[in-house]
């Protein structure tokens, strides 16, 4: 009895160091991965990664024209973005050395998005990619009737994205086949935040929509004094989102009713980032601001050397972004304090994207840089083994030691446990 108590005791001792260690390999793994344009489909751009301090250069890799537009997504240790050398890139996130390529018929504007091992990606050769994310081979494309610039949407096995057609596109994921499509006055360069079923959506028709995300029927649109290339972010009930003509809009989300408007001092392609009760968003006066998520009151705006296009990220208690004076800028996102800045030799209009420790931000200079250094040992491709040599060894114990418990049952004629 004494001896069964023993190999009892031991193989619940193994097996709770297993669970425990395999509990931290995973915790190790775990990585917030930017996975899509603006971080997520509500276009926060709040990630809870680490960001970097100062403007250390991790990498840059140089493409065959501008990364323009095309802001990167980073996922699993990879990151992905498209450039005006009409090229969609894979590069290993760590290092900056490439993956693969696939080259569309046009420049690239679009950002991709990352879901289910697939990239989705938009041209200005009229189509929307679905490439697999390992090998870069092609899955499926859409072919719509102009241009798209907009960066898609993936949620619940559907692709939502704008065209300069005049639409918005809901397509299947896997097939890439139109579920529906909702017109507008003009085009949808705007790309579609998707939250709760309803897909938010600027138009150059001077509206913002909201789209039934199932049906692609009309729930409320909003009309501003101009054009809305500016992406909507989704976050408090509201809808933020900036227009040509010269505002930042807080709407209702359920019903479009304008809660508040903050005006700049000229156009508003950029796109917001939301982040602890505060709207980040820049504007072609050349200031970054600062608003009050709920009021739209300015907490403080920062000065650039030209307009910024280019659409905030928020990590870490720091706002990143680009300026048309060349300039990436990592501002405090409290104070709006300078924490660094790094010059490119081209605009930067593309907007960072902030993974693992590292922000990726692409410039017409033709190259795309990386800042900062890894924070947790990432699954560069090919990807680390589920469970290292030290778990495997804990398993084979803990396996050994259950089987020894199972023949001391037997051997008081119980019945054997089975591993």
């Amino acid at each position: 009895m004494k001896r069964l108590l023993f190999v009892i005791l031991l193989g619940i001792v193994a097996l709770s160091m297993f669970s425990v260690f395999a509990a931290n390999v995973k915790g190790q793994q775990t990585v917030d991965w930017w996975s899509t344009f603006r971080y997520d489909t509500a276009h926060t751009s709040y990630s809870t990664s680490a960001g970097p301090t100062s403007n250390t250069l991790l990498w840059s890799y140089t493409t065959g024209n501008s990364v323009d537009y095309s802001s990167a997504a980073v996922v699993n240790g990879v990151v992905y973005f498209g450039s005006d050398d009409h090229y969609v890139y894979a590069l290993n996130a760590a290092t900056g050395v490439f993956i693969w390529s696939y080259k569309t018929g046009n420049t690239i504007d679009s950002s991709p998005a990352v879901a289910d091992g697939i990239v989705y990606i938009g041209s200005i050769d009229h189509n929307v990619y679905a490439l697999n994310a390992t090998d870069g081979a092609k899955i499926w494309s859409y072919t719509t009737g102009d241009r798209v610039e907009s960066s898609p949407a993936v949620v619940n096995g559907v692709v939502y994205v704008g065209s300069d057609d005049n639409k918005l596109y809901a397509l299947n994921a896997q097939t890439g086949t139109k579920i529906w499509s909702y017109s507008t006055g003009n085009a949808v360069v705007s790309s579609p935040a998707v939250v709760n079923g309803v897909v938010y959506v600027g138009s150059e028709d001077h509206n913002v929509y909201a789209i039934n995300a199932q049906t692609g029927q009309k729930e409320w649109s909003y009309s501003t004094g101009d054009q809305v290339d500016s992406s909507p972010a989704v976050a408090n009930g509201l809808v933020y989102i900036g227009s040509n003509d010269f505002n930042v809009y807080g709407l209702s989300a359920t019903t479009g009713t304008k809660v508040w408007s903050f005006s700049t001092g000229d156009e508003v392609d950029s796109c917001p980032a939301v982040a602890n009760g505060v709207v980040y968003i820049g504007s072609e006066d050349y200031n970054l601001y600062a608003l009050n998520a709920g009021s739209g009151s300015k907490m403080w705006s920062y000065s650039t050397g030209s307009q910024i296009e280019s659409s905030p990220a928020f990590a870490d208690g720091i706002v990143y972004v680009g300026s048309d004076d060349n300039d990436i800028y990592a501002l405090n996102a409290t104070t709006g304090g300078t924490v660094w800045t790094y010059g490119t030799t081209g605009i930067v209009d593309a907007s960072p994207a902030v993974a693992n420790g590292v922000v990726y931000v692409g410039s017409k200079d033709d190259t795309m840089y990386a800042f900062g250094s890894i924070t947790v040992p990432q699954p560069s491709p090919p990807p680390v083994q589920e469970f290292p040599n030290q778990a495997i060894d804990l398993m084979l114990l803990a396996s050994t030691l259950c089987t020894a418990f199972a023949i001391t049952i037997a051997k008081n004629k119980k019945i054997m446990c089975k591993i």
